[in-house]
């Protein structure tokens, strides 16, 4: 019975959130998206109405001191009407207190008067005059106001609405002002508040419903998915058609890929092992035959000693062979062991080794003198892949003019060989060639083959450093070609060289290359 281990608290602390716990409860309701949204677009909203908040009270203060202008010119009126315009010293007082004011003067066409004023006149601290007024200094004369605290006297000076003059001027304590203006500033953040936190929610609805909940939607499915990938899981698709549709179409198409290669990876890893035990019992059956012709090489029959030491060759290759199908079940090629060969002589080994149809004319075009520095075993299955691939698609469509042909060249580039292997075949369809060197893919899978040749030999001229990709087009104009470029180990010796390589490095190198 196991036991129960108990995490220590700095364990506990240390390990990582689980990758379905969403990210508003690992952090706090205020790291999550929609917490987010909801106090930028209040903030937003507020920040707007900030904006408008100076203009809407310098309005404010311009409207309360033409009041105050409209009032004394009702005081000046009730002075006027009075007999000889005068009126007794309450009347005055009251007139005074009721405008909020402390001088009224008025400029008619011939003189400046003075209508009315308070026993306790005070000096002014401030002008504003109310007829050429500005928004930029009907901001600054708002502030000026906010700032002085009400503790000033002001005189205002403006066109009376009604009376017949040039202006009517006033002087007035501004501290009724200040309060006024402080009174209504407070109203407009009050409803600033309430707006942007109305408006907030009102887009924070909105977008939720729109955006946060099928990407939170998309999000629990990707965590499903991603715990368990091998397990189907019906992708949230809600049929829109904007950028919430297509990631979730795209979903949906990843699903499918990778539940496609998991499966395709599953069948892989069992045909590795199905093929892995085969390759063990051939091998050993492949050693007693070769025990067998072991036996016949030394027989007297001048036939049996010609066709013995071919194959007791075949014998070895399909033995290496084995072995090295049991360690590509292990997931990676051998590493070559190079040497200096004969390409023309592999090619003609390529050639003896396909099967026998009927019109297929092999072409071996490399020259005797080329010699390549690569595995021959190894170059032996890259070379012969490709040439049995071709050999099929042959036999299933031949060509539609002439006879079947395959031909192999080959010439010597700057720091290595490059070989054309070419056929007059169908071609390969496009589909094919988007997954070319990935195995069950190519198109000698649908002709019969296993669908394992170009990967295995994509893996072995890469070992060797090389280079292998497909022609388009040909140089003959139809068919397939393939090309593949084995360097020589003195470039590859130059290049690590020239990248950083130690000297000792490149020391061994040539070592090994003048040893094989």
């Amino acid at each position: 019975m196991a036991e129960k281990k108990n995490d220590s608290p700095a364990t506990a602390a240390a390990r990582p959130a689980t990758d379905d716990a969403p990210a508003a409860r690992r952090g706090g309701i205020l790291r999550s998206l929609s917490a987010r949204l909801l106090l930028l677009t209040a903030a937003f909203v507020f920040f707007g109405v900030m904006l408008i908040f100076l203009p809407t009270l310098s309005g404010y203060r311009l409207t309360w001191l033409k009041d105050r202008v409209a009032m004394a010119e009702l005081a000046t009126l009730a002075v006027s009407a009075a007999p000889d315009h005068m009126v007794s010293e309450p009347l005055r007082e009251e007139l005074l207190n009721s405008a909020g004011v402390l001088v009224v003067v008025v400029r008619t066409e011939n003189a400046r008067k003075l209508v009315l004023q308070s026993r306790r006149p005070a000096m002014a601290e401030a002008r504003y005059d109310l007829r050429q007024l500005g928004w930029w200094r009907a901001l600054r004369d708002t502030l000026s106001t906010l700032i002085a605290g009400g503790e000033r006297v002001i005189v205002v000076i403006d066109r009376p609405p009604t009376i017949k003059a040039e202006f009517i001027e006033l002087a007035m304590h501004e501290r009724a002002l200040y309060q006024a203006l402080v009174t209504h500033a407070a109203g407009i953040l009050r409803y600033a508040l309430i707006l942007a936190l109305l408006a907030g929610i009102v887009i924070y609805l909105t977008l939720h419903w729109l955006l946060i909940r099928p990407v939170r939607r998309l999000g629990n499915a990707m965590s499903r998915f991603g715990a368990a990938p091998e397990q189907p899981v019906a992708p949230p698709l809600s049929g829109r058609r904007d950028e919430i549709g297509d990631l979730e179409q795209a979903f949906a198409a990843m699903q499918r890929q990778i539940r496609d290669l998991l499966e395709e990876k599953s069948r892989l890893a069992a045909l590795g092992a199905a093929v892995s035990r085969i390759s063990h019992e051939l091998r050993n059956m492949l050693a007693g035959a070769h025990m067998i012709s072991d036996r016949l090489a030394e027989a007297d029959d001048p036939l049996v000693r010609c066709f013995a030491p071919k194959l007791l060759h075949s014998l070895q290759r399909a033995i290496s062979f084995c072995s090295a199908t049991l360690r590509y079940g292990r997931l990676r090629e051998p590493s070559p062991h190079r040497a200096i060969i004969a390409l023309h002589d592999v090619v003609d080994e390529v050639f003896a080794s396909l099967p026998q149809r009927r019109g297929l004319r092999l072409d071996n075009r490399v020259p005797r003198a080329l010699h390549v520095d690569a595995d021959p075993d190894q170059l032996f299955r890259a070379l012969f892949n490709l040439a049995h691939n071709a050999a099929r698609a042959l036999h299933a469509t031949p060509p539609a003019a002439g006879a079947p042909a395959i031909s192999i060249s080959a010439r010597e580039m700057d720091g290595g060989v490059e070989i054309i292997i070419a056929d007059n075949g169908p071609g390969l369809p496009q589909k094919v060639r988007e997954h070319l060197f990935e195995p069950f893919v190519a198109a000698s899978a649908a002709h019969g083959g296993s669908g394992l040749g170009l990967a295995i030999t994509h893996e072995i001229v890469h070992l060797h450093e090389g280079e292998i990709d497909l022609i388009n087009p040909p140089p003959s104009g139809t068919g397939t070609a393939f090309r593949i470029f084995i360097p020589a180990r003195l470039r590859m010796v130059g290049d690590a060289a020239r990248s950083g390589g130690s000297a000792a490095a490149a020391r061994a190198d040539d070592a090994a290359a003048g040893g094989a």
